[in-house]
């Protein structure tokens, strides 16, 4: 990624999705040491995806550009105050010959309130794994989000319809929906397809700050279920 994230040219002016990407463009306060600010939406805390695409865009400027991320570890140590900014402090843990290690801290007030670890690696053939796809419908089968509206804005307590009602940088479509009205318990889980909804630069670590923004949707619904 460079010094500045990419905007993208399809993100219409004024967007949500182009005011993310305005708020993964961090500011560069000195070498190592950031500052990100909140969209002024009304939150009581800041959204934690947010917190997590930021601290991963922190730790990307100080990585060489042909390593990408392949994992971090993240823990929320205090609610962030939207109305203040937070210092992204990168800590240059490990350059080594494949493998990089980054440890990034966000601090308002003075405190730590964030922190992570990141490992980026060189491109290299290996070794690697995944669970199997679910049986699933592909996401062209299922309602977009304005047709989600068009269902489910009726049914909506007052605070969540004001949420649903905004444009979003993230589109999702929820393979049961059932589940945001149903009061019997479900199982612990939930398939949702999700999308940036517009398009992105081609610039691959933009794309994992995306996804690291996007990671925190949905996460509430299978737990509380």
């Amino acid at each position: 990624m460079p010094a500045k994230t990419a905007k993208s040219a399809s993100a219409k002016p004024g967007s949500a999705l182009e005011g993310l990407l305005s708020i993964l463009d961090l500011e560069p306060l000195e070498e190592n040491l950031f500052r990100g600010r909140s969209p002024q939406e009304g939150w009581q805390r800041v959204y934690g995806g947010q917190v997590l695409g930021q601290a991963l865009v922190a730790a990307v400027r100080t990585v060489p550009p042909e390593r990408v991320a392949h994992s971090l570890h993240a823990y929320f140590l205090l609610p962030g105050d939207p109305a203040r900014p937070i210092v992204y402090n990168v800590e240059r843990v490990r350059d080594g010959g494949s493998f990089t290690t980054r440890r990034v801290t966000g601090i308002q007030r003075g405190r730590a309130m964030f922190v992570m670890s990141a490992s980026f690696q060189i491109a290299e053939p290996g070794l690697d794994h995944q669970d199997a796809m679910p049986q699933v419908p592909p996401p062209e089968e299922l309602p977009n989000e304005q047709q989600l509206k068009a269902q489910m804005i009726a049914q909506l307590p007052d605070n969540m319809k004001s949420y649903w009602e905004r444009e979003r940088p993230i589109e999702l479509r929820p393979v049961d929906v059932s589940r945001y009205f149903a009061r019997e318990k479900r199982a612990p889980e939930q398939m949702v397809w999700m999308r940036a909804s517009g398009r992105l630069p081609d610039a691959f670590p933009l794309h994992q700050c995306v996804l690291a923004y996007a990671s925190d949707f949905t996460l509430l619904e299978p737990t509380a279920s």
